[in-house]
């Protein structure tokens, strides 16, 4: 699956409890986080977070969906932005604490926002950010 994170959800036994309000205040904050020469370039995307992913998949923390800007040409006008979403039900199943949320939903913003850049999934993990 093109631009999706996935992890090994681990069955700790127990879901971190966290609102849907906290969780998207570290997504904010993680989206704070990346350089403003970044956030610069960034175009015509969106960022999102849902509880769950459509499609069922219990184990996918983010999803990029859009054209990545190495991919648009002069064609590209007039389209609905890009959309990057950021799951809170997987993260929260798979951390044991606020702590790792913190740094898995900064991993997963920062792999989404990659995938915007065009970068591939094989490059990200090279990176640390898979």
């Amino acid at each position: 699956m093109p631009g999706a994170v996935r992890a090994a959800v681990r069955d700790n036994g127990r879901v971190l409890e966290m609102t849907r309000e906290a969780f998207e205040e570290l997504v904010a904050e993680a989206l704070d986080r990346i350089p403003p020469e970044l956030t610069r370039l960034m175009d015509n995307v969106a960022v999102f977070v849902e509880d769950e992913p459509e499609s069922g998949d219990p184990e996918l923390l983010g999803l990029y969906e859009g054209t990545p800007l190495t991919e648009r040409g002069e064609w590209y006008a007039g389209v609905l932005p890009d959309r990057i979403t950021i799951y809170r039900g997987p993260t929260l199943r798979m951390c044991e604490t606020r702590e790792d949320v913190v740094a898995e939903t900064e991993i997963t913003v920062v792999h989404e926002i990659a995938h915007h850049f065009g970068i591939d999934d094989e490059r990200l993990h090279a990176l640390g950010y898979g």
